[in-house]
């Protein structure tokens, strides 16, 4: 936990895809301060057409090297947050070439009775975790 729903367009080589999913992946355990082995990654994979990332106004245009990531987490830090999204701009600009107009990304907290991680138990609230 967090769960992470990363949205790209088609296209990437599967070493261009591992790149991109361990380098989200280090940004979250920097960030958010998680253990290496709490990853959990979902790659969806779109046609250009059904991956929409307009500019809401802000005067730039995205490629079809866009990158829309959706975290579902426990409550963070304003501190936290922002230290994510920057350290996703550092790793996916260095490691993928992913321009900063083509990264956007959206958290969406909720609370430790959200979550099971298996066996029909809310871990967080057995004190399992």
């Amino acid at each position: 936990m967090p769960l992470l729903n990363i949205h790209v367009v088609k296209g990437r080589s599967e070493d261009q895809t591992a790149m991109l999913l361990q380098a989200i992946h280090d940004s979250m355990v920097e960030a958010f301060e998680v253990p290496e082995r709490d990853r959990y990654q979902i790659l969806h994979e779109h046609e250009p057409s059904h991956l929409l990332m307009e500019d809401t106004d802000l005067g730039f245009e995205r490629t079809d090297s866009r990158v829309l990531i959706h975290v579902t987490t426990r409550p963070r830090s304003q501190q936290m947050k922002e230290r994510f999204y920057a350290s996703l701009l550092e790793n996916l600009g260095q490691r993928c070439g992913v321009a900063p107009v083509d990264l956007m990304v959206s958290c969406v907290e909720n609370r430790d009775d959200g979550w099971s991680f298996g066996f029909g138990r809310a871990q967080f609230l057995t004190g399992d975790l």
